[in-house]
C-alpha cells in the first residue's frame, strides 16, 4: 500500500482531486487531497500574509500528523511549487515527486519569475477586485475561489537541492494545454527529461483533473 498526497493548483481545493483519490483508494492505497490555506473551503482562513510558505506548512503538517513516509507527492499546476519546497524540507518523508502540468521552481524563484506577465495581471486583478491580496478567478467557475496573491510572489527557498536530486521525479505534461503557460510547461518538461526525469504526456487540456480523472489515476498507479 502506497501513500499518495496530491496538492491542487490555484483557485480550487482538495475537492478537485477527490474522484482521483477514490480510484486510488479502491486500488488499495492511501490518498490525501489537502486544501491549501486561503482557497476552497479554507478561503476564509486566508489573509494578506498567506504565502507559499503557508502552503508548504499545510502539506508538511499532513505528512507529519498522518505520520506518512515514502510518500508519492503529487503537485498540479501551482501545486508543483509547493511539493518542491516540501520535499526539500522533509526529504525523509518523501519517496517520489510527480508534477502534473506544474510549475517547478529553482531556489529563489517565485511564480512571478516563471510567468511574470501573468502574475502582473494577477496583481492588477487583486488590486482592482481582491482587496489588494486576493486574486479572483477569471472567468468565475463553480467552487473556484480567490487565491492568495502572496503565494505567487514569495520565492521558493530550497535548502538542500543536491539531496533533492536523489528523488525519482516524473513530469506529466498535458499536451492539449491551451492556456498562457503551455510553453512554460513544455520547457519545464523538456528540462526535466534532460535531467533524467521520467516524462509522460496526456492528451488533455490543463483542466485534466476534472476532464480526465480516470486517465490521471491510471498514470499515477503506473508509477507505484
Amino acid at each position: 500500500m502506497a501513500s499518495i498526497v496530491i496538492v491542487h493548483g490555484m483557485w480550487s481545493g482538495g475537492w478537485l482531486f477527490q474522484p482521483i483519490a477514490r480510484m486510488l483508494r479502491r486500488a488499495g492505497h492511501e490518498a490525501f487531497t489537502p486544501t491549501l490555506t486561503g482557497v476552497g473551503e479554507r478561503e476564509h482562513l486566508g489573509s494578506p500574509e498567506t504565502g507559499l510558505e503557508t502552503h508548504v506548512t499545510d502539506v508538511m503538517n499532513v505528512l507529519e500528523f498522518e505520520d506518512l513516509r515514502d510518500v508519492m507527492l503529487v503537485g498540479y499546476s501551482y501545486g508543483g511549487m509547493v511539493i518542491t519546497v516540501v520535499a526539500d524540507r522533509v526529504p525523509e518523508r518523501v519517496g517520489q515527486l510527480v508534477y502534473l502540468d506544474a510549475w517547478v521552481p529553482r531556489d529563489g524563484q517565485a511564480v512571478a519569475d516563471i510567468v511574470p506577465e501573468a502574475v502582473e495581471g494577477f496583481i492588477r486583478a487583486a488590486m482592482l477586485s481582491g482587496e489588494g491580496w486576493r486574486v479572483p478567478r477569471d472567468p468565475p467557475a463553480p467552487r473556484r475561489t480567490t487565491h492568495p496573491l502572496r503565494s505567487l510572489i514569495q520565492p521558493a527557498v530550497l535548502r538542500n537541492e543536491a539531496a533533492m536530486m536523489e528523488f525519482p521525479r516524473t513530469y506529466i505534461r498535458f499536451t492539449g494545454n491551451s492556456l498562457y503557460h503551455a510553453p512554460v510547461m513544455a520547457r519545464i518538461a523538456a528540462d526535466g527529461a534532460a535531467a533524467g526525469w521520467r516524462t509522460l504526456e496526456l492528451d488533455a487540456d490543463h483542466d485534466a483533473p476534472e476532464t480526465h480523472p480516470r486517465d490521471l489515476a491510471g498514470l499515477l498507479l503506473s508509477l507505484l
